[in-house]
């Protein structure tokens, strides 16, 4: 923030939190300035394609840091309504979320037509003031943290107006405030320019590691390798040499009972097996598991396990520590003769491999979807000769590795973004920096 200038001339704004102010700003309530009041009368059930316009908790929740620029929802002209009507220029803001930081983000409703608030929703009216200049205010760090300290409850935690009108702000004339939001509006939408792109560069490094492991578990990473048909439509031609067997020649159920002495071990969606024990907040069955470990089953280095519900959207992997495991889970002892449990796992991640499992899994709906045993025995693999497989899991984790790197990268630059943003947006509407 150093190459922007500073005022001329501060004073005390006689609130510990905001310190010092620009001279010709004041620090005000937010009742000073306007009337807070409480969306409602309806739900979900009643939106329509049409009807009155209407704006949702999650409307704003999921716009948050942008301006909701028209009603995004309808809701049935029939519908009982004993809520507030929302005009350009009012501010609305979360009255409920899970964590105290959730609750009280703001967007300025820019709609053309008035629309009503759902139940959620706190509704700010004021008229005198620059709706965007207290959009960016309401939403920067400190004013976060003291809409927190009004945060009531503890599964789902909430706020009112009650308690947001007594929070203090500063506040410069009217001419300023629109030209810190003008220079705002500019500034934050090239940092959001950059990193909408840094977050596409990850997802394609991510899509060329999919489709790296895919090409290298099903066709080898030899590029003169002879090719053969491999009898399965699905899976094409394979390298001369390889089989596709099914998964009863290359593993054997395992039920043996755990012990208190080892880790509880979960599988994730993103990767694989844990090496470690389930932390509180991940366990959320942690009573069962503390009171009665007896159905536990045990697993081992180079075991397969998979969780019967999720296998379906990959939830399977190659476990590498002592251990025990969900009794809804599947867990699979490999032909070590065969098969590098390892490459089993890198083949049965790609999607390719899910699809046969959801293919397999028994159910109605996906919620209901199980992978016994007994359908997990039938699906096919396809099996390289055993060094192959080893050359192909070193290949795949060297490269991965790499590729991982320069995600990390991306992450590290949009994170430093995304604090600049957040300090430029708290420095501008605080009055560090001189913007106008």
């Amino acid at each position: 923030m150093q190459r922007f200038e500073r005022y001329s001339g501060y004073k005390d704004s006689g609130v510990d939190w905001i310190g010092e102010i620009p001279e010709g700003w004041r620090s005000m309530r937010l009742s000073s300035l306007g009337n807070f009041s409480k969306g409602g009368g309806f739900s979900k059930s009643d939106l329509t394609e049409q009807g009155v316009s209407a704006v949702l908790y999650g409307d704003i929740y999921t716009r948050y840091d942008f301006f909701v620029n028209q009603a995004v929802r309808k809701i049935s002209e029939k519908t009982s309504l004993n809520s507030v009507m929302v005009h350009q220029g009012d501010l609305l803001l979360t009255g409920s979320g899970e964590t105290a930081e959730d609750i009280g983000k703001c967007v300025a409703y820019k709609g053309s037509e008035p629309a009503f608030a759902g139940g959620d929703v706190i509704i700010f009216k004021q008229k005198k003031q620059d709706s965007n200049y207290l959009s960016y205010l309401l939403n920067s760090h400190h004013i976060r943290e003291e809409k927190a300290k009004t945060a009531k409850g503890e599964i789902i935690v909430h706020t009112y107006g009650s308690k947001l009108k007594n929070i203090f702000i500063p506040l410069p004339p009217l001419p300023e405030q629109t030209a810190i939001a003008t220079f705002l509006d500019k500034k934050t939408t090239k940092i959001d320019t950059a990193i909408a792109q840094k977050e596409q560069m990850i997802s394609l490094l991510k899509e060329r590691k999919q489709i790296l492991i895919q090409n290298a578990v099903t066709k080898g990473i030899d590029p003169a390798a002879k090719m053969k048909d491999s009898g399965v439509d699905w899976i094409g031609e394979i390298p001369v040499g390889w089989d596709i067997l099914s998964n009863k020649v290359l593993f054997q159920e395992s039920k043996a009972g755990g012990n208190d002495t080892l880790p509880l071990l979960s599988v994730s969606l993103h990767s694989g097996i844990s090496s470690g024990e389930l932390g509180e907040e991940e366990n959320i069955r942690g009573k069962v598991k503390i009171e009665d470990k007896s159905s536990y089953k045990l697993v081992r280095p180079h075991y397969i396990a998979y969780n019967m519900m999720r296998a379906w959207q990959g939830a399977i992997g190659a476990v590498a520590v002592d251990g025990m495991v969900s009794p809804a889970y599947v867990v699979a002892i490999p032909n070590e003769i065969l098969i590098n449990s390892v490459y089993f796992e890198f083949q049965y991640r790609t999607s390719s491999f899910i699809q046969q499992m959801n293919r397999f899994s028994k159910g109605i709906t996906d919620f209901r979807k199980r992978l016994y045993w007994n359908e997990f025995k039938q699906l096919n693999t396809i099996v390289p000769p055993l060094g192959v497989q080893e050359e192909i899991v070193d290949f795949i984790e060297t490269q991965s590795a790499k590729i991982d790197t320069s995600i990390t990268l991306q992450q590290q630059q949009i994170t430093k973004l995304k604090e600049y943003k957040s300090i430029l947006i708290d420095h501008a509407v605080t009055g560090k920096i001189k913007v106008a």
